[in-house]
């Protein structure tokens, strides 16, 4: 986040009932990234759960996300703002 650096980040849950279609992602086992994210089970990164925290709060990561994925989550998420601002 500007000016301090602090990070947004986005809870992941493997409750799957709370995924929102079109938002949301859910990680399967099968999915190309699934080794990569450490995740153990089937996951759903939440972007209805977000936080902002700062950097010093971070102890490590336990694995990452492709790019494509990534992407999308950024993109529904924006196009979600953006919405919000039009219907203002």
């Amino acid at each position: 986040m500007p000016k301090y650096g602090d990070l947004l980040i986005c809870g992941i849950s493997t409750q799957l009932r709370q995924y929102r279609p079109n938002f949301d992602e859910i990680i399967k086992v099968e999915d190309s990234d699934f080794v990569a994210s450490g995740l153990v089970r089937e996951s759903l990164i939440r972007l209805s759960f977000l936080a902002v925290i700062q950097q010093v709060e971070v102890i490590g990561s336990i694995g990452s996300i492709s790019n494509d994925r990534h992407g999308r989550l950024l993109s529904n998420l924006s196009g979600y703002l953006i919405g919000s601002i039009e219907k203002q």
